[in-house]
């Protein structure tokens, strides 16, 4: 029995990613040839261009520290990204086996001449990189569960506060050093008792007037500057934005917080204003607020307005 010897065009494909039209060509007519195993590493090539698009559109929207930029260190992640999506491709159950299947298939049924580049339909760069957008705008789903940490989370719920400042007037640097501080950046955030999320970030409390969704949970007051452990009601919503929504309501319509309405231009004197309103019993909460929605601006520049 005759054994077919990968050509050099698919030995060296093995070993790099196909990243312009002529490689992507070249890949083609290999699999036209009714070989295997060309199919195969073509297959494979072309998962690892959509894992590198994937790659590059989620370090596009993940924030940078300013600390390692520039044109070598763009260099360096580009190799980095390029050898990341080889090893990510060709991996049993992945989108080359389905690739792999088409190619086959269309090879087999004579839909290509002796010789001729097969006519099979494979995602181009530019619709690649387009569904790894996508993939990308699911991550920042504002209702999906959130990252924990601080940088993580100003992220992922940077691009609701700013749609809600722009309604509102409260800063999204504010509202979202407040919400960091109440969950703790996401680590403590309130949940029902049968575990379910109530997307309540800015820890409001389901008063009389309330008439959604209710999480009841065991919390920490200061009664006389002393913390306590009491059970208390607080508001559940749909998503995160909701959250965002009905805290900028609370403030903007509740005379109680029209001095801190006044006082948006500095965080400091936000965060007092709250706190002499009675928005929390913490006796540091002013403090500790105005510190979150400070550090928030370090890790954030444009949510200041």
């Amino acid at each position: 029995m005759a054994m077919t010897l990968p050509s050099a065009a698919t030995a060296t494909a093995t070993n790099a990613l196909a990243v312009d039209s002529r490689s992507l060509n070249a890949l083609k007519y290999e699999a036209g040839q009714n070989s295997p195993q060309a199919a195969k590493e073509a297959a494979k090539q072309f998962e690892s261009l959509f894992m590198r698009e994937m790659i590059k559109s989620m370090r596009e929207a993940t924030m940078k520290s300013g600390l390692m930029e520039g044109g070598q260190a763009d260099l360096g992640t580009d190799m980095l990204d390029q050898q990341l999506s080889i090893q990510m491709s060709g991996r049993q159950g992945g989108l080359s086996e389905a690739i792999q299947r088409q190619l086959t298939r269309q090879i087999g049924g004579g839909d290509a001449g002796a010789g001729a580049e097969p006519t099979f339909s494979v995602p181009s760069t530019l619709s690649l990189g387009a569904a790894s957008q996508r993939a990308a705008a699911v991550a920042a789903d504002p209702s999906a569960p959130a990252p924990k940490g601080r940088e993580s989370f100003v992220q992922h719920h940077r691009d609701a506060a700013e749609r809600v400042a722009k309604e509102s007037g409260i800063p999204a640097s504010f509202m979202l050093g407040q919400a960091g501080h109440e969950t703790g950046w996401g680590k403590s955030e309130i949940r029902s008792k049968d575990g379910d999320n109530s997307f309540n970030l800015f820890g409001i409390k389901a008063g009389k007037g309330w008439t959604g969704k209710v999480a009841e949970i065991t919390t920490t007051e200061y009664i006389g500057g002393v913390p306590r452990k009491v059970t208390a009601k607080f508001r559940a919503y749909d998503s995160y934005e909701d959250s965002f929504k009905d805290y900028a309501k609370l403030i903007n319509d509740n005379p109680r917080y029209e001095k801190a309405r006044e006082k948006t231009h500095s965080a400091v004197a936000y965060a007092t204003e709250l706190q002499k309103a009675g928005y929390a019993t913490d006796p540091e909460y002013a403090s500790k607020l105005s510190r979150a929605i400070n550090s928030t601006l370090r890790v954030s520049p444009r949510t200041a307005a």
